[in-house]
């Protein structure tokens, strides 16, 4: 059944649900040849580009807890790829040699989860959604 032929289609929270459930299963497919899932594809991103970020700014440019954020790192952490830095009161978190020569792949995986979320709703169409999304997200 489509999501639009469900008695609840009417209802953000079920639609919205059900579509990032769906977003969720394509961004997961993609990121699948680094072996990450797309939260810890993300946050290696942005550490690898930003090296030395705080653990609260990683959390509120991924829009998570920081206790979720925390849990990332030690899982990125036991596979050798961030180590955190003690720096007065703050926890910095910086890529290892290993997770920076990853970055090439890791873009490759977020072009092929762009490319198929693309094609499967169009160009124009998926960049007015994310637009829309952001608008209504910041609304909330």
């Amino acid at each position: 059944m489509k999501c639009s032929e469900s008695k609840y289609a009417k209802c953000l929270y079920f639609t919205t649900n059900a579509l990032a459930r769906k977003v969720e299963k394509l961004a997961i497919e993609s990121w699948k040849p680094v072996g990450l899932s797309p939260s810890h594809a993300y946050l290696l991103m942005m550490v690898i580009e930003e090296p030395g970020l705080p653990a609260g700014t990683i959390a509120n440019h991924l829009q998570l807890t920081p206790s979720t954020v925390t849990r990332l790192i030690e899982k990125l952490e036991t596979q050798k790829l961030l180590v955190r830095v003690s720096e007065g009161k703050l926890s910095n978190i910086y890529p290892t040699t290993k997770a920076k020569a990853m970055l090439p792949d890791l873009k490759n995986c977020i072009q092929d989860f762009y490319k198929k979320y693309s094609e499967a709703i169009g160009k124009t169409e998926s960049q007015n959604i994310v637009s829309s999304l952001n608008t209504i997200a910041d609304k909330l």
